[in-house]
């Protein structure tokens, strides 16, 4: 399941449980009406996993909307989750980080400096 809220220029998704390919559906739905050069601010703290369909729905995605976004903020505390991130930037001009904190992601995303630890 997920929940997607979005704003002018940025769309933030919050995966609950597994991630589907209904979910990563909905999800292309969304950013297809708000256009090209948006944020993505992506939560996957609360994923327990995905299906192997919707892997390979994100890299199709990927491959066929390369230029949509501006900046993904990729928030997990799981390392293969991270390397994926990582990987998805093969297909994308897009500036991709991960981060473990929701506040220094969204002090990145908002073009602020993130908190001095």
């Amino acid at each position: 399941m997920i929940t997607i809220d979005t704003q002018e220029s940025r769309i933030n998704v919050t995966v609950l449980g597994e991630f589907t390919v209904a979910d990563f559906k909905e999800f292309e739905e969304v950013a297809m009406q708000l256009g090209g050069g948006v944020d993505l601010f992506i939560d996957l703290r609360e994923m327990s996993g995905v299906t192997v369909d919707m892997a390979l729905e994100e890299i199709r995605f990927a491959r066929a909307h390369p230029n949509d976004f501006a900046r993904i903020a990729v928030l997990t505390q799981d390392q293969w989750v991270s390397w994926s991130a990582w990987l998805a930037q093969i297909f994308l001009n897009a500036d991709v980080r991960v981060f473990d904190d929701s506040d220094d992601a969204e002090a990145w995303l908002t073009g602020a400096e993130p908190p001095v630890a």
